[in-house]
């Protein structure tokens, strides 16, 4: 087996001596660039960091995802204004079809995937291969397997991680590649364990090379299905169903793919503190498992921050600062003028929520006791703007429910605006120009959640529950850098949980935020100039992708 990689697809790059070591990145989504449609939210945005930040440190790293094809969707209104999906296909002419062609077995068939190449100069990231099963040699159902990222089907769904598993595994064969490390960024590709098996014979080597990293703190979102419906689906690469029991250790028909992730690798990790302990107690009770720690999750800096605020800010030049962070508030208010025909002003406060529409993300929190939402959107003397954005997923009906209901509620606000298309290029936008980051998960279900430190750095302040990234971040230094919520007994009901976090969301905007930002505006750029201090170096992401070899690789 060749060790380096085919001359045409090899790192630009001498490695650091500290990242020698090979490996490869498994992810379902990749979001790198606004003009590569490949990513639904967090776990595309971490995965896109992190492939920038290998680049920028020099790792012997490698990418694995795939092309879909119709992306994730694209965000419409339809005409009474709700939620449209639109699902079209998508022509990327800077990727090179490498023509590499190889079979997997899908449902007993023989199904065609073929591989593209992204350059590492097209957007400064390590070498990254994407697979499409979209070939004139396929029919319609295998085709189709890559043309919509987390299809709702479950069959299909399924056969999609085994072209991101079973077909990574094989490309790095048809590539003669042999890494030391087999990275599994969340359970999606664990099919490629079976592959791994069928070319050692040995469940020791597969544990040798394989990590696990685990974004999900809730037991029901980590897959589950039937050990027959998945052996029906060829999901074990020709392995008999005894043997299968043998390397994975489930013994019952529930084919738990998080839970043989962890049995199979040799070291996993939870995204944040906070979720390497909430792991670690959720899987003590199963034999087997590896050791879990944690690697807190980071964005790339160099990627998502506004370059003229931040030289103002490492010049110390609060002048200028406050200057760009207006000029940047006024280049979103086009956006959302465009979108909502509603014009809004740079010198009011403007909060902003935005991120993937999940129901444990409480979007529509702030609006629930909607007298008190009124009378604070209505406050003439110390006013506030507030901007939501987010896509559902595209058959979470609950979740575009939650949309449509805020869009209906924006119509009676010309200070309140709900834009579409929350995509890298609107999220930029939304943290470069946002005051206060508002995010309100109930607290123990967000894994980490790092859309607010992309904001910290753009100069907006958090407003946060005490989860995930954030109660770090908090405890990083003895001096305040955000607003973090009082943490509520999570074992309460929820609805007692969302009433509770709602009155402490109302008082601290009441009492500290608003009073903040209009009567002590020195004090405000204090905090901000904090914030932007402290986020940077541990929030940057070349610490996490360091952490990845320390921790995990070496």
């Amino acid at each position: 087996m060749g060790k380096n990689l085919p001359e045409q697809y090899r790192h630009p790059y001498t490695f650091d001596k500290k990242y020698k070591k090979s490996a490869v990145y498994f992810s379902m989504e990749f979001a790198i660039d606004q003009s590569l449609k490949i990513y639904s939210g967090g776990l595309g945005f971490l995965a896109g960091s992190h492939m920038r930040s290998a680049y920028d440190l020099k790792q012997n790293l490698i990418g694995i995802g795939i092309l879909w094809k119709k992306g994730y969707y694209d965000q419409f209104l339809r005409e009474d204004h709700s939620m449209g999906a639109l699902f079209r296909e998508k022509n990327y002419s800077f990727l090179e079809d490498t023509n590499i062609r190889f079979t997997i077995k899908i449902d007993n068939h023989d199904v065609w995937v073929k591989a593209y190449f992204l350059k590492p100069e097209t957007f400064g990231t390590v070498p990254m291969f994407f697979l499409s099963t979209d070939l004139p040699e396929n029919d319609y159902l295998a085709k189709s397997t890559t043309f919509r990222l987390y299809d709702s089907n479950p069959s299909a769904k399924v056969a999609q991680t085994m072209v991101l598993g079973l077909g990574g595994a094989k490309l790095l064969d048809a590539l003669d590649y042999e890494p030391d490390i087999y990275h599994l960024n969340e359970a999606h590709a664990v099919s490629s364990v079976f592959h791994l098996y069928n070319k050692y014979k040995s469940v020791e080597k597969i544990k040798e090379k394989m990590v696990f990293t685990t974004h999900t703190p809730e037991e029901a979102g980590n897959e589950k299905h039937d050990i027959h419906f998945l052996e029906n689906l060829s999901f074990f690469d020709g392995i008999p169903l005894e043997t299968v029991r043998e390397i994975t250790g489930i013994q019952d028909n529930t084919f738990n793919h998080s839970l043989v992730a962890l049995r199979l690798s040799h070291k996993a990790n939870g995204v944040s503190k906070l979720h390497g302990e909430v792991s670690r107690d959720m899987w003590k009770a199963f034999s087997g498992i590896c050791p879990i720690t944690h690697i807190t999750n980071a964005q790339n800096k160099k990627y998502w921050v506004d370059p003229w605020l931040d030289e103002a800010h490492t010049a110390k030049d609060r002048e200028k600062l406050i200057a760009r962070k207006k000029r940047l508030k006024e280049k979103l208010f086009e956006v959302v003028a465009d979108q909502t025909g509603k014009l809004f002003d740079p010198n009011i406060l403007t909060i902003v929520w935005a991120r993937r529409f999940a129901e444990y993300k409480r979007p529509d929190l702030i609006t629930r006791d909607f007298e008190k939402f009124k009378s604070l959107m209505n406050n003439s003397e110390r006013p506030i703007q507030i901007i939501f954005a987010g896509k559902p997923y595209p058959t979470d009906y609950g979740a575009i429910q939650n949309f449509d209901n805020l869009m209906h509620i924006s119509k009676d606000f010309k200070n309140m605006a709900v834009l579409i298309g929350h995509e890298l290029k609107l999220s930029r936008q939304l943290k470069k120009g946002a005051d206060i980051w508002l995010n309100n998960p109930r607290v123990t279900r967000e894994a980490s959640g790092t859309s607010g430190v992309t904001a910290a750095m753009n100069g907006a302040l958090n407003f946060s529950t005490n989860d995930g990234w954030v109660r770090e971040f908090k405890e990083l230094n003895k001096t305040q850098n955000s607003f973090v919520l009082p943490i509520v007994d999570h074992t309460i009901p929820t609805h007692e949980q969302d009433r509770m976090d709602l009155e402490n969301i109302h008082e601290t905007l009441e009492k500290e935020i608003l009073p903040l930002y209009y009567d002590k505006p020195k004090k405000w750029w204090d905090l901000v100039e904090t914030s932007m201090k402290q986020i940077v170096p541990f929030f940057d992401s070349s610490r996490m992708a360091d952490e990845y070899y320390s921790k995990m690789y070496n």
